[in-house]
C-alpha cells in the first residue's frame, strides 16, 4: 500500500498513471485531492503469478491477428474471469483493511483503475479500464479490487494497447481507493480548447451530481469558455437527469429538479475560480491538462488530471511575441513527422527560418503580413496554390487584435503582380541548368566516397552551400516562375476570352525534361523487358506474396530465364531513379535503392495492365493531345475581334509554358540525389560507429540532429537516452495531423472552401488537372502496398514525386493535402489525369472500392456507390 503523501510521478510503475497524478496533484499547494491510498502493481502481479492460467490466455491473446476482433472478445473475456475470480490473500486483505483505518471514519469511496499505461503524455487510455463510486465495506472494496484488477483486459482495453504498440504483458494494474465525495455538481475542465487546441481558452463541462452522467452520455454538459479570468461564452444544456450516489451502495440514475433542468450547474465566478485551479495544475504539470473536478457547496474538488494527448504542439519559442506558422509539410506533400535528422538537414537545406513542432516544420509568416503589400501578396499566392491555407490564414488575420502591430489595409486590393520573369523562352537554358545539376552530383559523389569522421561532416556541411546554390540558383528560379506565370496567364486569358477552364492543363501534358513523369513512364519500359519472362513474372509475384523487403531478390534473379535482362533492367531504373521513395524530403526514409522491394507491386501492375510499348505511346499521346488543344484554342481565338492578336500573344505563352514546365520538377530531383549520397556516406559513418561502441544500432543517426551527430563522431560520445527518448517522442508525432496554420496561442486552423458551386453531398477540393473521371476509388496509405488497375482512382493522403509509378496506372487522381504547384498536381496534369486535391478527411470518408467521379476541372469529388 502507499498512500497519496508517498506517491508522486515518479511513481508511475507502483501507483499506475492515474494513482502517480493524484499523488502528485495531492503535493501542488492550494489544489483540493480528496485523500486515498494505492493498492500497487505489486499486488497485481503477485497475485496474477499465482493463477497460472492468466499466462497461457495472455500467449493466446499475443498469438491473435489484430483485426480477428471475435477472438480478442472470447479472450478477453475469459482472462477478465480469471482475474475476477482470483481470491485475495489473506496478508493483502489486512493491508488494505489498514489502510482504510488509517484513512479515518468514512463510509463510501471510489475504487479507480489505474494501469501502468494511462494518463500518459503519448497515450490517454481514459476510460479503456474501470472505476467503481460509493462503494461500502471492505469485502465490498476487495471485490471491487478484484474488478478493476480485470478490467485491464476489457475488450476495449486490450484493442487501444494494440493500437497503441503497448505489450500486455507489460502493464500492470494498481488500483487508486479514496474518499467519496458526494458533488453537487461535476464536470471537465480542459485548460486548452480540445477542439481548436488554443492554449489560451479554457472549456470547462458542468452537469449536476456525480459527473458519470456526463462521461456515460445520460446527460449533456453546460459548457463555458474562459480566456483571462473572463468567461467567453456559456452553452447551458438542458439536465434532465443526473447520477447520484445510492443509499445501498454504488450510484443510481435519478430526475434533476424541472426549475433546475435548465439552470448553469455552474456561476461566472465558479468557473474562472475552477479554471484558476486548472492553470496552477497545468503550471505545475508544464503542459495542458485533461481534469476531472466536482463541488459540494462552494469548496472544488480535483479528482483526476491528465495530459491532453491529441493537442499539436507549439513551435518554441524565447519570446511572448504573436507568431503565425504555415504547415511546410502541406507546401511539400509530405505531411507525415520526420526524424531529427531530416528535420535539421531540411533546416539546413532551405533559406527560410524554419520552426519545430510535432515533427513537422512550420515558417513564421509574420515579418511577411508586416506590411499591408506583403500581407496581399501572401494572400493572393496562397488563393492561387491552397485555397484551405489561404482561409485558415485570413481566418486568423480576421481576428482584430492577435497581431497586435499589423498595420490596417482598408485599401481592398493587392498590389499589382510582379512583371514576368526576365528570360527568353530558350529552351537552351533549361538544358543547360540540368547539365550543371548533373555535373555537380557526379561532383560530390566522387568527392565523398572516401571520406569518415569529422572530415565527412564538414564535407557534408559545405556541400549543402552548393546544394542551395543549385537549388535556389537565380535563373533556376526565373525558369519556374516564367512557367507558372505563362500557366496562370492562359488559365485567366483564356477562361475570360474563351470560357475554357484550366485551358493550361491540357496544354502541358508531355512536356520535355520532367524528371518526374519521366520515372513513371521509364517504369513501363522495365515492365516490358520483364512481361515476356513468365517463370521471372512469377518470382516476383512471390517476392510480394511473402512480403519480402530490401534487394535480396535481385540476385536470385540470376537463375532464371530472362532472369538477368530483368535485374539488370531494374538496376538501370535504380541507377536513374533510386534516390526517390514516398516523403523523400526527410533523408531519413528509405530509398527505393535501399528497397528495391516497394516497386515490384506497381511494376506487377504495369505488366498486368499496360500493353508493350505503353510508355512511348503514353508520351506521344500526350503530346498529340497537347497539340490539338493548342489548335483548336488558337483557331477559336482568330475568330473573335482582334483575334489574331490574341492567338499570338496565347501561342508565345504556350511555347514558354511547354519549354520551361518540365523543369520544375528537376531541382527536388537534383536535391534528393545529394541526399542519397549523404545519406549513403552518414550510413557508413554510423555502421563504423556501432563497431566500436558509440552507437548501439546504425539507425541511431536518425535520431540525431545535424549538429548532434557532427559531437558525436568528433568526441565518440553519444547520449543513449536521448536517442531512446528521441525515438518514443517519434512514435507518438506519427499520431498526430499536422494542420495548415498554427498560431503562438497553440490554436490549429484548416481553412474551408467557401464555394457552393457543388452539388449537395460533393466533397469539394481545389482543381488541378481538368477533366471529368468515373472509377473505382482505391484508398491507398502505402504505396508498396498499392493494388491499382486501369481505371481506378487512386485515393491517398498526400503524393509527392515518389508516388509517380502509380500515376501511370491511375485513371485520376484525389488526395486531402495539394496545391496548383505542387507535385502530384503537376505530374497530374502531365499526365492527363483529372485531379482534385486538397479534399478535407478524403481517405475517411471516401471508402475503397466506392464507385466516384472526380471533377478535376471544377474541384469536387462525387461519391456515387
Amino acid at each position: 500500500m502507499l498512500g497519496f503523501e508517498e506517491i508522486d510521478s515518479t511513481n508511475v510503475a507502483d501507483a499506475g498513471g492515474k494513482g502517480a497524478h493524484l499523488g502528485e496533484l495531492s503535493r501542488i499547494d492550494g489544489i483540493p485531492v480528496p485523500d486515498g491510498f494505492c493498492v500497487t502493481t505489486e499486488a497485481f502481479q503477485r497475485v496474477v503469478a499465482e493463477a497460472p492460467s492468466v499466462d497461457t490466455a495472455l500467449d493466446r491473446l499475443s498469438r491473435v491477428e489484430p483485426d480477428d476482433r471475435a477472438a480478442i472478445r472470447t479472450l478477453s473475456a475469459d482472462l477478465r474471469r480469471i482475474v475476477e475470480g482470483i481470491a485475495v490473500p489473506d496478508d493483502l486483505e489486512a493491508a488494505i483493511g489498514a489502510s482504510l483505518a488509517r484513512l479515518g471514519a468514512h463510509d463510501s469511496y471510489a475504487v479507480r483503475s489505474s494501469a501502468t499505461a494511462e494518463d500518459l503524455p503519448t497515450a490517454s487510455f481514459a476510460g479503456q479500464q474501470d472505476s467503481y463510486l460509493n462503494i461500502t465495506g471492505l469485502p465490498a472494496i476487495l471485490r471491487h479490487v478484484r474488478r478493476c484488477w480485470a478490467s485491464l483486459f476489457t475488450e476495449r482495453a486490450v484493442t487501444y494497447r494494440r493500437r497503441h504498440g503497448f505489450d500486455h504483458r507489460k502493464v500492470r494494474m494498481a488500483v487508486v481507493v479514496q474518499r467519496m465525495v458526494f458533488p453537487d455538481a461535476a464536470g471537465v475542465l480542459f485548460t486548452a480548447d480540445p477542439v481548436t487546441s488554443n492554449r489560451k481558452i479554457a472549456t470547462v463541462e458542468a452537469g449536476w451530481g456525480l459527473g458519470e452522467a456526463l462521461v456515460s452520455g445520460l446527460a449533456a454538459g453546460d459548457v463555458f469558455t474562459v480566456r483571462d479570468d473572463q468567461v467567453l461564452t456559456t452553452a447551458v444544456a438542458a439536465k434532465p437527469r443526473s447520477v447520484q450516489a445510492s443509499p445501498g451502495g454504488g450510484t443510481r440514475e435519478a430526475p434533476v429538479e424541472p426549475q433546475r433542468r435548465e439552470q448553469p450547474a455552474l456561476t461566472d465566478a465558479q468557473v474562472v475560480r475552477l479554471v484558476r485551479l486548472g492553470r496552477r495544475i497545468e503550471a505545475h504539470f508544464g503542459r495542458p491538462q485533461d481534469i476531472e473536478w466536482c463541488l459540494t457547496g462552494e469548496d472544488f474538488h480535483i479528482l483526476q488530471s491528465r495530459p491532453i494527448t491529441t493537442l499539436f504542439p507549439i513551435p518554441a519559442t524565447d519570446d511572448q511575441d504573436d507568431h503565425i506558422y504555415l504547415s511546410v509539410g502541406h507546401q511539400q506533400m509530405m505531411t507525415d513527422a520526420m526524424r531529427p535528422l531530416g528535420l535539421s538537414l531540411w533546416q539546413l537545406t532551405t533559406p527560410s527560418p524554419m520552426h519545430e513542432a510535432g515533427g513537422r516544420l512550420f515558417v513564421d509568416v509574420v515579418p511577411i503580413l508586416a506590411t499591408p503589400a506583403g500581407r496581399a501578396g501572401l494572400l493572393q499566392t496562397l488563393g492561387r496554390a491552397d485555397p484551405l491555407t489561404r482561409d485558415a490564414l485570413q481566418t486568423v488575420l480576421d481576428r482584430r487584435g492577435f497581431l497586435r502591430s499589423l498595420p490596417d489595409d482598408d485599401s481592398g486590393t493587392a498590389p499589382a503582380g510582379d512583371p514576368p520573369a526576365p528570360i527568353a523562352t530558350d529552351p537552351a537554358v533549361v538544358t543547360r541548368l540540368i547539365r550543371r545539376n548533373q555535373e555537380s552530383v557526379a561532383t560530390l559523389r566522387r568527392e565523398i566516397q572516401e571520406l569518415s569522421g569529422p572530415a565527412l561532416l564538414d564535407f557534408i556541411l559545405a556541400d549543402i552551400a552548393e546544394l542551395k546554390r543549385t537549388l535556389f540558383s537565380p535563373q533556376s528560379h526565373q525558369v519556374i516562375m516564367a512557367a507558372m506565370e505563362a500557366a496562370w496567364w492562359l488559365n485567366d486569358h483564356l477562361e475570360t476570352w474563351l470560357g475554357e477552364k484550366n485551358a493550361a492543363d491540357a496544354l502541358t501534358q508531355s512536356v520535355p525534361h520532367n524528371v518526374t513523369s519521366q520515372m513513371g513512364l521509364a517504369l513501363l519500359d522495365v515492365a516490358d523487358t520483364i512481361r515476356p519472362h513468365t517463370d521471372v513474372v512469377a518470382f516476383l509475384r512471390r517476392v510480394v506474396d511473402e512480403g519480402r523487403d530490401g534487394d535480396a531478390f535481385l540476385p536470385e534473379l540470376a537463375g532464371l530465364t530472362g532472369g538477368p535482362e530483368a535485374r539488370d533492367a531494374i538496376r538501370g531504373y535504380l541507377e536513374e531513379y533510386g534516390m526517390r521513395c514516398a516523403g523523400e524530403i526527410d533523408i531519413t526514409r528509405t530509398r527505393w535503392s535501399e528497397n528495391p522491394a516497394a516497386l515490384v507491386p506497381t511494376l506487377l501492375g504495369n505488366i498486368d495492365n499496360f500493353e508493350p510499348g505503353a510508355g512511348r505511346r503514353r508520351f506521344a499521346q500526350g503530346l498529340q493531345e497537347s497539340r490539338r488543344k493548342e489548335r483548336e484554342l488558337l483557331g477559336r481565338l482568330r475568330a473573335l475581334p482582334d483575334g489574331e492578336h490574341k492567338a499570338a500573344e496565347t501561342k508565345r505563352m504556350i511555347d514558354r509554358v511547354r519549354t520551361f514546365a518540365g523543369y520544375r520538377e528537376y531541382p527536388k530531383y537534383g536535391m534528393v540525389s545529394r541526399y542519397l549520397a549523404y545519406k549513403q556516406a552518414l550510413l557508413r559513418e554510423a555502421d563504423r560507429l556501432v563497431h566500436t561502441g558509440v552507437l548501439r544500432e546504425r539507425e541511431d543517426i536518425f535520431f540525431l540532429r545535424f549538429q548532434e551527430l557532427q559531437h558525436v563522431v568528433r568526441t565518440g560520445d553519444a547520449d543513449a537516452g536521448l536517442i531512446a527518448a528521441r525515438r518514443e517522442a517519434f512514435r507518438s508525432q506519427e499520431a498526430l495531423t499536422p494542420p495548415r496554420v498554427l498560431t503562438s496561442d497553440g490554436e490549429a486552423v484548416n481553412g474551408h472552401y467557401r464555394r457552393d458551386d457543388a452539388p449537395p453531398g460533393a466533397l469539394a477540393g481545389l482543381p488541378v488537372s481538368a477533366g471529368t473521371i468515373e472509377g473505382r476509388a482505391r484508398v491507398v496509405t502505402d504505396m508498396a502496398r498499392a493494388d491499382l488497375q486501369a481505371g481506378d482512382i487512386l485515393v491517398t493522403a498526400y503524393t509527392d514525386p515518389g508516388w509517380t509509378p502509380l500515376f501511370v496506372t491511375a485513371a485520376g487522381l484525389v488526395t486531402e493535402v495539394g496545391g496548383l504547384m505542387t507535385h502530384g498536381a503537376v505530374i497530374a496534369r502531365e499526365y492527363g489525369l483529372p485531379a482534385v486535391v486538397g479534399v478535407e478527411r478524403a481517405t475517411r470518408l471516401i471508402r475503397d472500392g466506392q464507385r466516384i467521379r472526380v471533377h478535376g476541372t471544377d474541384g469536387y469529388v462525387q461519391i456515387l456507390a
